[in-house]
């Protein structure tokens, strides 16, 4: 692929530019606050010649608020007691004796042990999922009869993680 100026291989080459200072459409005040650039781009073989006007702004980045209070989502969810639709090839004698994951992600702590008596909303399992935390917790006071999962695991959306009895 040839290139529009000498001494450049690649197939987007931009020569040196200058600052183009002659814009009859703006006032001598206008032209220093925004400077226009006149850049040559050769592609394929064909030159293009474009004007950018070049804005500098002090001011950082403001995200929108659409006129509403921002106020952050608690990261520990209770699992449901009858999900949606169970994951494939798990047989569950009870809904309401077990907990399921209420994310896609992997186990980073196991706070509970089989046998273990527990209380509402005691946390059981902490899942990560995108860099952040979701806590499973106990939907009801009970003991833990078995443990599905071990920190490392991973866990897809609604997988039994814990049997109560």
């Amino acid at each position: 692929m040839g290139s529009a100026w000498p001494g450049h291989h690649s197939g987007l080459a931009l020569p040196p530019v200058e600052p183009v200072t002659d814009c009859p459409e703006k006032s001598l005040l206008e032209k220093e606050r925004e400077p226009t650039l006149k850049l040559q781009i050769g592609i394929d073989g064909n030159t293009y010649e474009l004007e950018v006007e070049v804005v500098e702004d002090d001011e950082a980045p403001k995200l929108p608020h659409f006129g509403m209070a921002y106020s952050p989502m608690p990261t520990t969810v209770s699992t449901p007691a009858a999900p949606a639709h169970a994951a494939v090839g798990e047989n569950v004698a009870d809904e309401a004796k077990v907990c399921r994951s209420p994310v896609t992600g992997v186990v980073i702590k196991v706070n509970v042990s089989e046998g273990q008596e527990i209380t509402e909303n005691e946390l059981l399992i902490v899942i990560e999922a995108m860099k952040m935390e979701t806590g499973v917790t106990a939907p009801r006071a009970g003991k833990i009869k078995t443990i599905r999962v071990n920190p490392g695991d991973s866990v897809k959306v609604n997988q039994v993680v814990i049997e109560c009895e």
